[in-house]
């Protein structure tokens, strides 16, 4: 009756306006949240997985999927390795790690936006600089090291 050996068909999982869902959701086609998801939201990392969440759709937790839609709130890290789309009335209390993103007027994002390349982060996460050390000099084949926090194009 309930067969899942050999499923190929696709769906769309739904949750309603009158629903709260407590828990990790895995899905592996469409999410669309319309209620409130109070939980961490995973689907397979380069797959076709898509999850939307309405102007009424609240997530509380981490959503890891590869192509995101957000036009209601989000409170958490957004992670996709393709495609998150920030709408009109998209409000996000967290990170975002994209490959590409698009947003539009009105959307807003109180965290980072970190571009990812291949799947993997491009920068560091921002952590305070430290100031350089000095050469001690009873150990002179150690490198003064410092962080690097400006370029300047010089031309010679």
């Amino acid at each position: 009756m309930f067969k899942k050996e050999g499923r190929s068909e696709s769906g769309t999982t739904l949750v309603a306006t009158n629903c709260e869902l407590v828990g990790d959701v895995h899905f592996s086609d469409e999410l669309l949240v319309n209620g409130i998801v109070k939980g961490n939201i995973y689907a397979q990392s380069g797959s076709k997985a898509v999850v939307r969440i309405s102007e009424k759709g609240r997530v509380r937790g981490e959503i890891r999927v590869p192509r995101v839609i957000v036009n209601g709130k989000v409170f958490g890290d957004i992670r996709s390795d393709k495609h998150v789309e920030l709408a009109a009335k998209a409000e996000v209390k967290g990170n975002v790690y994209y490959h590409l993103i698009e947003m539009v007027q009105g959307s807003r994002v109180d965290g980072h936006l970190v571009h990812l390349q291949d799947g993997k982060q491009e920068a560091a996460d921002p952590k305070p600089s430290k100031p350089a050390q000095k050469l001690d000099e009873e150990k002179p084949d150690e490198q003064v090291v410092a962080p690097v926090t400006a370029v300047k194009k010089q031309t010679a």
